[in-house]
């Protein structure tokens, strides 16, 4: 069928260049595809942190008064234009974070193709975007759980995986239940590494548990969880960490290290910062990376792992298209596991 002319969009907009946006429902119109380029219909949508700071206005995206929001989404294939070879129309697809990052080093035109950010996002009826942007789901996932995929389990897929290679045995430290630490979670089980997670919940980690953790923390209730953390590796250490937790957790989690051991420095929950002491990594023969999700090749290897290990993607709650902005309110809460869906 062929795409309508016009179509239901969300933009955040505000009065001037900065500060924070408000939510506006208005009639786009649908751009047919060009050359090399796809028309998607998204059927759905899911939320990241960066999302709640890009709305409060604590993200950079320049001197924009208006802006489609969120990375995340998936859908089908509805148009095509010339010389598309990658999909044709009936396919089901996500679109990769960085719209032009395809593999290998990210060049310095990367960080100005991040959907939802420096480009207009996902939070649209349709979207129309370079074939090159785009991944074929994997066929055991709904749009709902595809929608999950661009940037939590990208970023978790990165850290772990293509910068840490991680191993069956390895222990691996996740911090919080949101979705990049509850992708981990999925995929160091599914490699066979030990996963232990840390939560200010003790429902939370008990669903963990129930998702194969061999063990949780309460960061809340116990202050310097890197002890009981260390403790249920036998005192070794823990082999991986997906760092989202910034400036706050920062230290525990490096007081937690085993030899040889690996950070991935993702988010900043605590807010951004804190100290990498130079000397403690040497020492422990460690290292700490940068991640900030990836590339194309990283999200098919990823969706390859997914389809062998039958990882399903843990979704929290999914919300209807005209109750977006609820989403986001549930994201900021933090009383959620897992993700956060909008159906369109």
């Amino acid at each position: 069928m062929a795409a309508p002319s016009t179509q239901k969009q969300y933009r955040l907009v505000r009065p001037g260049t900065e500060g924070p946006f408000t939510f506006k429902l208005v009639d786009a119109p649908v751009r047919q595809p060009g050359a090399h380029e796809v028309l998607v219909r998204v059927h759905a949508v899911s939320l990241n942190r960066r999302d709640v700071f890009l709305v409060k206005g604590q993200y950079p995206v320049g001197p924009r008064e208006s802006l489609v929001p969120l990375s995340d989404g998936a859908g089908e294939v509805v148009a095509v234009g010339s010389g598309v070879t990658r999909f044709r129309v009936g396919d089901r697809v996500a679109a990769i974070f960085f719209q032009a990052w395809i593999s290998g080093y990210p060049s310095p035109q990367v960080q100005g193709s991040a959907l939802g950010g420096s480009v207009d996002g996902m939070l649209s009826q349709y979207v129309t975007l370079s074939e090159e942007g785009l991944v074929s789901l994997p066929a055991s996932l709904s749009y709902e759980e595809g929608a999950t995929l661009p940037c939590a389990g990208v970023t978790a897929w990165n850290g772990l995986f293509t910068r840490g290679q991680m191993k069956a045995g390895d222990n691996v430290l996740l911090e919080g239940t949101g979705g990049v630490s509850i992708f981990g979670l999925q995929f160091a089980v599914a490699a066979g590494a030990k996963p232990i997670i840390t939560s200010s919940s003790d429902a939370k980690l008990e669903h963990a548990k129930q998702l194969g953790a061999v063990g949780g923390v309460n960061y809340k209730t116990t202050p310097d969880w890197e002890k009981p953390v260390r403790a249920l590796t036998g005192g070794l250490g823990v082999h991986q960490v997906l760092e989202v937790g910034g400036k706050d957790s920062l230290p525990h989690a490096l007081a937690s290290l085993a030899p040889g051991a690996h950070v991935a420095l993702i988010g900043g929950l605590g807010g951004f910062g804190g100290d990498i002491p130079a000397m403690s990594l040497m020492l422990n023969n460690a290292t700490a990376s940068g991640i900030y999700v990836g590339s194309r090749a990283d999200f098919e290897a990823m969706n390859r792992f997914i389809e062998e290990h039958h990882v399903k993607p843990v979704i929290d709650k999914t919300f209807e298209f005209k109750d977006a902005p609820a989403a986001f309110d549930l994201m900021e809460s933090g009383n959620f596991f897992g993700k956060i869906v909008i159906r369109l």
